[in-house]
């Protein structure tokens, strides 16, 4: 749970760049790619993490500038490029709207009174979450998955070969 408003912000900057280089590696192509038959596409969940800024932050009272929920799906660009303004808005609506003593206050959340920063908590997870199922997805379309919490398999492979190369190994 967040207690400051800071430490949410220097989260949720973190994050939401790590989801943000995930959507701009993605394809127009890539965005059919399903888990399995009749199951989410990757441009499903990359949609869906999208407008969820807009609701999830909206359960929570704050007034996200965004996509919402049943907005037809658009090109991966402009998935991205949405993604990256309603992740703006959101860190600049939880800055306007709420004090490091509201963020312990109870706030409206699907139906139940929960703590502000629980909410925004569960914001951020829910971003995660998806966000890895994303990663493997995109393996299976064949687009090369960017690092977040360290390097990706390819760019650790570049690592090492460039460590071979300098060392003339």
């Amino acid at each position: 749970m967040y207690r400051k408003i800071e430490d949410f912000e220097q989260t949720w900057a973190r994050e939401s760049e790590s989801t943000l280089k995930v959507l701009r590696a993605l394809t127009d192509e890539s965005l059919a790619q399903p888990v399995a038959d009749g199951h989410q596409t990757l441009g499903g969940l990359a949609w869906h993490l999208t407008v969820a800024l807009t609701g999830i932050a909206g359960q929570m009272g704050l007034p996200v500038d965004g996509p919402e929920r049943g907005m037809p799906m658009p090109s991966a660009a402009e998935i991205a490029a949405a993604y990256e303004a309603a992740a703006r808005s959101v860190a600049e609506e939880v800055r306007e709207c709420w004090t490091d003593e509201l963020i312990a206050e109870p706030v409206p959340f699907f139906g139940r009174e929960t703590p502000a920063g629980v909410a925004l908590t569960f914001l951020v997870l829910h971003q995660t979450h998806h966000r890895g199922q994303m990663t493997v997805l995109m393996r299976q379309a064949g687009l090369k998955v960017p690092g977040m919490y360290g390097p990706a398999k390819e760019e650790m492979d570049a690592m090492i070969a460039a460590a071979k190369a300098r060392a003339g190994g």
